[in-house]
C-alpha cells in the first residue's frame, strides 16, 4: 500500500450489506475532504486491503457508483472521482417520479426559476444570441416546435453556470418531454408560447434577474397550468 492511500484512513466494514458499506466508506472520503472530485482513487488491491473485503464485494460496489456517476474508470488509467454531477444520478431519481406528472411540473418551476434568475447576471452575447435563433425557429415552425422550446430552456439552464444543477436540466426536460407526448399538438397554444420565450429573452439580454424571474413564471405558470389541464381532460 503506497504512502497516500495508507493516509486515507478508512474503517474496515462490517459483515452486513459489505457492498454498501463500501459505498458509504468511498462517499466518506469525499464529504470529509479526503479526496477531492477528479482525484484517482487506490487500486482495487489497496482498497480491499484498507477495507478488508474480498474483490467481488468491492467490484459490486465500484460498479454502484460507476452507475450512479460517482466515479468513473478509465482502461490502463485507475479509476477517478468525478469532477462534476452528471445527468445519470438525477435521471434515476426522476424516474421513480415518473407518474406523477404534478411533482415534476413543481420540481421543474423550481430549478428553472432559479435558474433564469442566475442566468440573468451570467449570461453570455452567444448564449443570448442562440436563445434568439431558437426564438426564431419557433416562429418559422410549421409544425412541431418541441426541440427549439427545449432547447431555449436548455441554454438558459446550463447559461447559469452551476455545475450542481447543470445535470438536473437534461433528464428533467426529458422527462417533461414524454409528458408533452400525450399532448397532442393543436392543444398547444404557440402565439402565447412564442411570446413568454420572446418576454424572458428581453428580460435576460437587460441583464434583469426579477424581470427574467417574473416572466419565467408566468411562462412556466401557464404551461403547468395547460400541462394538468389537458391530461385531466
Amino acid at each position: 500500500m503506497d504512502e497516500k492511500a495508507s493516509k486515507l484512513k478508512m474503517q474496515s466494514v462490517k459483515r452486513k450489506t459489505l457492498s454498501d458499506q463500501v459505498i458509504d466508506q468511498i462517499i466518506d472520503l469525499l464529504l470529509t475532504g479526503k479526496l477531492h472530485p477528479g482525484d484517482k482513487l487506490p487500486t482495487e488491491m489497496e482498497l480491499m486491503e484498507m477495507l478488508f473485503v474480498s474483490r467481488p464485494v468491492l467490484r459490486e460496489a465500484l460498479s454502484s457508483l460507476e452507475t450512479i456517476g460517482i466515479i468513473h474508470r478509465k482502461t490502463r488509467e485507475g479509476t477517478f472521482l468525478s469532477d462534476k454531477i452528471g445527468s445519470q444520478p438525477y435521471r434515476i431519481m426522476l424516474a421513480l417520479a415518473a407518474g406523477d406528472i404534478k411533482a415534476i411540473l413543481e420540481t421543474r418551476f423550481t430549478q428553472e426559476l432559479g435558474l433564469v434568475s442566475l442566468a440573468a447576471e451570467k449570461i453570455s452575447e452567444l448564449e443570448l444570441k442562440k436563445l434568439k435563433e431558437t426564438i426564431h425557429i419557433m416562429e418559422t415552425s410549421d409544425g412541431d416546435y418541441s426541440e427549439a422550446d427545449r432547447e431555449f430552456h436548455r441554454i438558459i439552464a446550463c447559461s447559469a453556470s452551476n455545475y450542481m444543477t447543470e445535470g438536473l436540466i437534461d433528464p428533467l426536460l426529458n422527462m417533461y418531454d414524454t409528458i408533452l407526448a400525450n399532448i397532442s399538438t393543436e392543444n398547444r397554444n404557440k402565439e402565447i408560447t412564442l411570446q413568454q420565450h420572446k418576454d424572458i429573452y428581453n428580460a435576460l439580454e437587460k441583464r434583469d434577474p426579477i424581470q427574467s424571474y417574473l416572466s419565467m413564471y408566468k411562462h412556466l405558470d401557464y404551461v403547468r397550468k395547460k400541462t394538468l389541464k389537458n391530461i385531466n381532460e
